[in-house]
């Protein structure tokens, strides 16, 4: 009989519990909450993305593969807008290191062994332009150039690249 009387118990609250929940949810002011504020995918149109915001040709990892010498820049080198560009970025990510005299006697470079690369040295001035860019952009193996791929942009890098070549051989 206690068996009997403690199964209508669990029975009856669990009925019970099962109403107050339907009232809670169907009638009680605050329970409704299929009819609550909820974020419900394609209820809007989706934001168009604008051109270009993701490469579909070219970009970085072409970049990065391809050979320095086979890199063909898309700015005119020669021109002053883009020389003078290159100048001011020159100074605000290399001149640390390179100094302000382009030889590598930056404040930053003068603790570093070997010393930075003289950017009027005849090994400089002879080299690609897209080799160049490559250094700047991935870094020299076995040397103290950083990447600089993620800090500077590519038009700026080329900018910078165009700078080094305007300078001409030291002499």
């Amino acid at each position: 009989m206690k068996k009997l009387t403690a199964l209508a118990v669990i029975l009856a609250g669990a009925l019970g519990a099962y109403h107050a929940l339907m009232f809670y949810d169907n009638d009680f002011r605050y329970g409704r909450m299929r009819e609550t504020p909820a974020v419900k995918p394609h209820e809007e149109p989706l934001i168009r993305m604008e051109a270009g915001v993701v490469p579909v040709t070219g970009g970085e990892a072409l970049l990065r593969a391809a050979p320095g010498d086979a890199l063909k820049p898309p700015l005119a080198m020669g021109a002053a807008e883009v020389v003078a560009r290159g100048r001011a970025v020159y100074f605000i990510f290399c001149a640390q290191c390179h100094g302000p005299d382009y030889d590598g006697n930056g404040t930053v470079g003068q603790s570093f062994m070997p010393l930075p690369t003289d950017f009027r040295s005849a090994a400089v001035q002879s080299q690609p332009a897209g080799a160049l860019f490559k250094s700047v952009s991935y870094g020299v193996p076995g040397g103290r150039q950083p990447p600089l791929d993620t800090t500077i942009t590519i038009d700026d890098r080329w900018s910078v690249v165009a700078f080094v070549k305007s300078l001409g051989v030291r002499r």
